[in-house]
């Protein structure tokens, strides 16, 4: 009779999955927890210590590490020597084994976790049954998935074994599993010991790409935390087609900049930049505000709103040629209006704020540079407080130092934003000088008909006081910028002749 060796944290299906080993001519090996769960419903089952003739010591530490279990898991079939070896020392192949481990990550979760809590939920007969039954998968079943009882099963029931593909997948599975839980305890381990010459990198496949930036470049999608909020990792697909590898770089850009409002908020963006960005009432009104802003641009881009997208709204933006609309929802009226554009993707996204310190990673070539996330934690509130120069601002054009403040951040450097009422009027975007940006960002504002009442912010200092002086004599009416340049008291002059406010935030935000 064959052996299957069962011990799971998880114990989903667990119970059937051994009635059904049985069923298929297995008798079964459990432990502990796993035991007492099998026995209480009716499954008759071996005692490790039954088979081992050691008992469970040290609070249960130690229970598989012996001889007679290892030995059942990694003799060759094959190999005379092994089997003379396990027949002499009394031992019994183990020819299937389930397992899965203590639940490390979920400890590591809890508020209230102490570093010995942690520490007793690193598994170490788990990892070394899993990886002795993986490395002989020519022979031994391994199982540490309960998504793949059935596939077992139903393989056994078929062909009274699992076959050597599935063997051989479900091995490299075993190694994932144990590889992935190493790595979440090195990662804790090493934070708790002051470490850092090492990272790890832990992600899950969504989905693979048609293609990448461009269509020679192959691409696929990873996940590296599901439960962040303003994340496509969990996002929900509503209509569609797949997201392509651009539009996954344009939303992620989006969602960030979505992030830093709480009042009714709408951007249309394109190549990681905004190009229109309003608040409003409602959604209504924010949405129209953005689109004027810039309704050449918006044109095949990607919409954000951190509201629910009504059929009022959609049917406004059903008429322009969409990418993506980003939601946390959508209602059902709204669904209806855009069914009929098959292409369009609607994406619904967790919007709730949390405070957890992110990180963000850019690929240089054959490298990781990783950094904390200049998100929506880190924006300074502009205040009055700051003005630097012999005009206090207005509470109107604090309100719209805020608004460009929050919006020049998510924009490439050099990167120069004017708005007016909680509207985008121009964007200049990765120049290489500011006063260029400056110069684009103004010029689209007049193409607008505004050309007086604005307030501009700059995601970096001034290096000269070209930028202010052509601001000023071109309808700004007040700036915000993050101060400390060697010639900050020249733009504080200009800005004095031009007797207008200028708010200094001692934080930068540039965006390569």
């Amino acid at each position: 009779m064959r052996r299957a060796l069962i011990s799971v944290s998880d114990k989903t299906g667990v119970v059937e999955f051994a009635k059904n080993l049985i069923s298929c001519g297995f008798e079964i090996i459990a432990t502990g927890g796993t035991m007492n769960l099998l026995k209480s419903s009716g499954v008759e089952v071996i005692n490790i210590e039954d088979v081992t003739g050691f008992p469970e010591i040290c609070d249960g530490r130690v229970k598989t590490l012996h001889p007679k279990v290892h030995g059942g898991l990694l003799a060759r079939r094959d190999n005379l020597k092994h089997m003379n070896e396990l027949k002499e020392n009394h031992i019994e192949l183990i020819d299937l084994v389930c397992v899965n481990l203590y639940p490390f990550k979920q400890t590591i979760m809890r508020s209230d976790v102490t570093t010995e809590l942690a520490i007793e939920n690193i598994d170490i007969g788990g990892p070394s049954m899993l990886r002795s039954a993986a490395k002989n998968f020519q022979s031994v079943t391994v199982v540490c998935d309960p998504f793949d009882y059935d596939l077992v099963i139903n393989e056994l029931k078929s062909n009274h074994d699992t076959t050597y593909e599935t063997r051989f997948k479900l091995s490299a599975k075993a190694f994932t599993h144990t590889a992935e839980y190493d790595s979440m305890i090195a990662t804790y381990m090493r934070e708790k010991a002051g470490l850092n010459e090492k990272l790890f990198i832990e992600a899950d496949l969504v989905s693979t790409l048609r293609y990448g930036e461009n269509p020679h470049q192959n691409a696929k999608f990873y996940a590296l935390d599901k439960t962040l909020p303003f994340s496509l990792a969990s996002m929900h697909k509503l209509h569609g087609k797949e997201l392509s590898y651009n539009n996954i770089q344009d939303a992620n850009a989006a969602l960030q900049i979505v992030a830093e409002f709480d009042e009714p908020f709408v951007v249309g963006l394109k190549h990681m930049n905004p190009c229109g960005a309003a608040i409003g009432k409602d959604v209504v009104e924010a949405w129209t505000k953005a689109y004027n802003a810039d309704s050449v641009s918006i044109f095949g881009g990607i919409v954000a709103t951190n509201q629910t997208i009504t059929k009022e709204v959609a049917l406004l933006m059903k008429p322009i040629f969409l990418e993506v609309i980003i939601a946390p929802a959508f209602d059902s009226e709204a669904i209806k209006v855009f069914e009929k554009k098959k292409n369009i993707r609607l994406i619904e996204v967790n919007m709730t704020k949390d405070n957890r310190k992110t990180t963000h990673m850019v690929a240089v070539t054959g490298g990781l540079l990783v950094q904390d996330a200049d998100n929506y934690t880190t924006t300074k509130v502009v205040t009055k407080d700051m003005n630097v120069t012999n005009t206090m601002p207005t509470d109107r054009e604090v309100s719209d130092m805020n608004f460009a403040w929050k919006i020049v951040k998510h924009v490439k450097s050099n990167a120069i934003v004017v708005v007016k009422d909680g509207v985008t009027c121009g964007v200049g975007a990765g120049q290489m000088n500011r006063i260029g940006s400056a110069k684009l960002a103004i010029e689209q504002a007049h193409s607008l008909g505004i050309n007086e009442g604005l307030v501009l912010a700059s995601d970096g200092f001034f290096p000269f006081d070209d930028t202010v002086k052509y601001a000023t004599a071109n309808g700004v009416c007040a700036i915000v910028q993050p101060g400390g340049s060697v010639r900050d008291e020249d733009s504080i002059i200009a800005a004095n002749e031009a007797k207008i406010p200028m708010l200094v935030t001692g934080m930068r935000h540039f965006k390569h």
